[in-house]
């Protein structure tokens, strides 16, 4: 397991999230996208790691299935998911 996350901590990068955010749900290859309920939230690991094994996980932390939906999320309020991800490291590191 903590190789995988190494590894997605070495693939995660601004740019990449950025790519991930601008997916079209209109255009989006279904079969890329990960079913939320196959989504497991480890609660042994800590928060960090549990957002980097959520990632590991969903593939596309904006995109993703429900029930054979495509469901896409954004922030409100020009938040990013890096900028929520960078704030919630912060805080968990005081």
């Amino acid at each position: 397991m903590s190789e995988q996350i190494e590894k997605i901590e070495e693939e995660i990068t601004l740019e990449k999230l950025r790519e991930m955010a601008n997916v079209d749900i209109r255009t989006v290859d279904r079969s890329t996208l990960v079913d939320i309920a196959d989504v497991h939230i480890r609660e042994d690991l800590p928060p960090h790691l549990r957002v980097l094994d959520y990632i590991r996980q969903i593939k596309n932390p904006y995109c993703h299935l429900n029930n054979g939906y495509v469901v896409k999320i954004g922030f409100a309020e020009q938040c990013s998911i890096e900028e929520a991800l960078i704030h919630y490291v912060k805080s968990i590191e005081r």
